[in-house]
C-alpha cells in the first residue's frame, strides 16, 4: 500500500522563478521517494532591478503577481496539499522586497519567505545530496545563482563548512563583483579545502545543467575541468546572438552561462578538483525535502 502526497516549492531567484511540483511517495518498509511531477520556469530577472537600482520595478512586480497567480492555479489543478515559497538574494537586497511579498500575498494568496544565504545553503543541502556522497570522499558543492553563490564542503558524508558570497551571474553581467570578492572566495575555498585530498565538485544551477546537457554525458558521469574550460572558451568566442541561434540557448541563458562557467572553473582550480558532477538538484528540491522532514 502506497501513499502519495503532492508538495510544491517556489524558488524566486535573481534570474528566474520556478515552480516545482513533486509526488512524495510513501510505502511501508521503503525509503520515501520524491518524484518530480512538473517544473515551470519563468525568466523574470529580478536581479537586474535589485542589484542595479536597489528595488524591484513596477513592471516586474506585475509580472511576479501574474506568475504567482498562475502558480497558485497550477497548484490547485495538481491538488498540491502543501507548498513553500522562498526568495533569495534579489528580494533580500531590494529595499522594497518585503513590500513586494505583501503585494503578492494580497493578490495571489501566496506567502513568500525571504531567506538569507545561510538558510539557502542549508535548504539546498536538504536535497538529494546525501544520496550522491560517497563516505570516503570529499566534495565541494557549488550552487551558482544570479545574485549569490553558495559553497558547501562535505567530508565523510557530513557537511564541514558552508559559505554564501555575493557573486552571481547577474551581478557579474553588471560588473558588480570586484576583485576583493573573488579573492575572498579564493581564500575561503583554499583554506577550507586545504586539509583534504582529491576533492570533487558537485555543481547545481541552471547553467551547469545546460552545460552538462550539451555534453551528452550520462547523468552519473562527471564533466572534466578540461571540458568545462574548452566550453568556456568556445562560448566566449560566440556573440550573444550566436549562442541563441547556433547552440539553441534561451535568451535569458545565453548571457549568464559564461559568468556562471567562470565561477565553476575557479572553484575547481582553487579546490584542486578535476571533475564536477551535475545532479539535477537545486533549491526547489531542497525546499520540498525540508518541508517533508519539517526542517522549515
Amino acid at each position: 500500500m502506497i501513499s502519495i502526497k503532492k508538495y510544491a516549492a517556489i524558488d524566486i531567484g535573481s534570474n528566474a522563478m520556478r515552480l516545482l511540483i513533486t509526488n512524495v511517495v510513501e510505502q511501508a518498509g521503503k525509503e520515501t521517494q520524491f518524484n518530480k511531477s512538473a517544473l515551470i520556469r519563468v525568466p523574470i530577472r529580478l536581479g537586474q532591478d535589485a542589484f542595479t537600482v536597489g528595488e524591484i520595478s513596477q513592471e516586474n512586480i506585475d509580472r511576479m503577481v501574474d506568475a504567482m497567480e498562475a502558480f497558485r492555479l497550477l497548484m490547485k489543478v495538481y491538488k498540491v496539499e502543501r507548498y513553500k515559497a522562498c526568495a533569495t538574494s534579489a528580494m533580500r537586497e531590494a529595499y522594497n522586497g518585503k513590500e513586494v511579498t505583501e503585494i503578492i500575498r494580497e493578490k495571489s494568496e501566496i506567502d513568500i519567505d525571504i531567506i538569507d544565504g545561510k538558510m539557502e545553503a542549508a535548504i539546498i543541502a536538504s536535497s538529494d545530496l546525501n544520496s550522491l556522497l560517497t563516505i570516503d570522499k570529499t566534495y565541494l558543492y557549488v550552487d551558482v545563482g544570479g545574485g549569490s553563490t553558495e559553497f558547501s564542503l562535505f567530508d565523510d558524508g557530513k557537511i564541514v563548512a558552508s559559505k554564501s558570497f555575493k557573486n552571481g551571474t547577474v551581478r557579474l553581467l553588471n560588473d558588480m563583483v570586484n576583485d576583493i570578492v573573488w579573492l575572498e572566495i579564493e581564500k575561503w575555498i583554499k583554506t577550507t579545502c586545504e586539509p583534504f585530498d582529491n576533492i570533487t565538485l558537485i555543481g547545481s544551477g541552471g547553467n551547469i545543467n545546460k552545460l552538462f546537457k550539451l555534453s551528452g554525458k550520462q547523468q552519473d558521469k562527471p564533466l572534466s575541468f578540461l571540458y568545462l574550460n574548452s566550453q568556456y572558451q568556445y562560448l566566449s568566442s560566440l556573440t550573444y546572438e550566436q549562442r541563441i541561434s547556433e547552440i539553441g540557448l534561451n535568451t535569458d541563458r545565453a548571457d549568464v552561462i559564461i559568468p556562471a562557467t567562470r565561477i565553476y572553473l575557479n572553484a575547481m582550480k582553487w579546490s584542486g578538483a578535476r571533475q564536477i558532477y551535475v545532479p539535477k538538484i537545486g533549491l526547489s528540491d531542497g525546499i520540498v525535502k525540508a518541508m517533508y522532514y519539517n526542517r522549515i
